[in-house]
């Protein structure tokens, strides 16, 4: 009662008005024509019908920096239900923050309207101050005060080339600050994700976060246990293909922020086996993010996941096991144990499977199994997984180059191949297949034909 009696008391009058830094295309230096058509034509189109409408937050502060936006959001004052109205190809979605995904071409442009800031009050929150909704609809100030970071809440108008700033955004980007908009504290409080997108920002755009963002991290990490798991889970996928992740999962170690609080970074570091592999996989991603190659939630889960799932094969092979249903065991085993802790998508789960099912087909150099493999359409995914083993020191490099080497010779050449190979590496399950069958029980007794044995049905 106190706080909420504070807070009427030296909240600022409604009529008070902060002014914005209007910033020239002279001072900002971005183009319209940098902006993709798509964002363009949303803005275009509702500042025709009488709306205002700016592309804000990610896409502005990447081209400020230097880096291509991935994807562009438009901030406006029309409600989701006009901006429907407005575009043949458009949907509105969400619940907790209502939008509209406005459909271009290739192209979604996500348009949410200008939001109101929320006294505690009057917030839908839960026991831990978490907002639940966020569809108070307000001015462009009152948005710009809602964002979480000032370098996300600048403005971009495509008609003017001018940059609206309501928090010196545009000087922190300059000084290589990351500093939260409002008291941290209650900013966490209401969404405790933003911590996360702290270390993620900062790492992804070498910012260092404000001290006063910074300190209360620690402090406040366990209101990530009250995140939804699929929330959480689309959060550190956006870290893991940030082109930064091991930069960031130090940061997140360095916070204190994992034991428990993020289950996927308990998985990546605490490691008992595995922790070279791991961290070779993270640091590939990076590279393939930073050079705009395809990356795959599969691929990269399945090598987090990849040693948990050698322990559990070997101890079940161990026990007398069957090398390949004893993986497929293993594999449901760790997965299942996984389940309640991270929402991996059922999708992701069949890569991550099929990744790992190759990897034991890779010793088998005899016969037609190498044909058949190479037509697998995982083959290159698990190829790429072998390579990653045998760089860690896990198998030899020799399995992976006689591969490339097979995948891309001709026939006869295959053929010399296969005879090079290891006497060992044919599949030893179709030499325990070669065994005689054995003859039917009672067999070696059997009477002569036509003559009968004692108790049958003929006698």
């Amino acid at each position: 009662m106190i706080r909420k009696l504070l807070r009427k008391v030296f909240k600022r009058p409604q009529n008070e008005r902060h002014e914005p830094a209007l910033i020239p295309v002279a001072r900002h230096g971005i183009r319209r024509e940098q902006l993709s058509p798509a964002a363009r034509k949303v803005c275009s189109v509702l500042q025709e019908k009488g709306y205002k409408a700016f592309v804000v937050g990610g896409a502005v502060r990447d081209l400020l920096i230097g880096h291509p936006p991935k994807d562009y959001d438009v901030a406006t004052s029309a409600t989701p239900e006009e901006v429907r109205a407005s575009f043949r190809r458009s949907r509105i979605i969400g619940r907790r923050f209502k939008i509209v995904h406005v459909m271009s071409g290739p192209e979604t442009i996500e348009v949410s309207t200008f939001r109101a800031g929320q006294d505690a009050e009057s917030a839908d929150t839960d026991e831990h101050g978490r907002v639940l909704r966020d569809n108070v609809y307000g001015n462009q100030e009152e948005d710009a005060t809602r964002r979480d970071f000032t370098v996300n809440a600048l403005y971009y108008d495509p008609s003017t080339e001018t940059i609206v700033d309501y928090h010196h955004g545009v000087a922190d980007i300059q000084h290589k600050t990351l500093r939260m908009i409002g008291d941290p504290r209650t900013r966490y409080r209401e969404d405790p994700v933003r911590m996360l997108r702290a270390v993620r920002l900062g790492a992804k755009l070498g910012l260092t976060i404000d001290p006063a963002a910074r300190n209360p991290i620690r402090e406040m990490g366990v209101l990530l246990e009250n995140v939804p798991a699929a929330r959480l889970f689309d959060e550190m996928l956006k870290l893991l293909f940030s082109g930064y992740a091991v930069k960031c999962l130090k940061q997140l170690r360095e916070e204190g922020l994992h034991h428990g609080l993020l289950p996927l970074l308990d998985v990546i570091l605490e490691q008992p086996m595995g922790e070279r592999f791991v961290w070779l996989s993270l640091e590939n991603t990076d590279e393939r993010v930073r050079q705009d190659k395809s990356v795959s939630p599969g691929f990269l889960f399945a090598t987090l996941l990849w040693h948990e799932v050698l322990t559990a094969w070997e101890r079940r092979k161990a026990a007398g096991e069957h090398a390949q249903p004893a993986l497929f065991e293993a594999m449901d085993e760790v997965l299942d144990a996984q389940a309640g802790k991270l929402a991996i998508t059922r999708r992701i789960v069949g890569d991550i499977k099929d990744i790992w099912a190759l990897q034991p087909r890779f010793d088998k150099r005899a016969g037609k199994t190498p044909y058949r493999l190479i037509e697998q359409p995982r083959y290159r995914a698990g190829w790429d997984f072998l390579r990653l083993r045998a760089q860690a020191g896990e198998i030899p490099m020799e399995i992976v180059d006689w591969w490339d080497r097979f995948a891309h010779a001709g026939h006869d050449e295959r053929e010399a191949l296969i005879r090079q190979a290891p006497a060992e590496s044919a599949p030893a399950a179709a030499k325990k297949r070669r065994r005689k069958r054995r003859k039917p029980a009672g067999a070696a007794n059997a009477a002569p034909a036509g003559e009968t044995m004692p108790g049958s049905e003929s006698a």
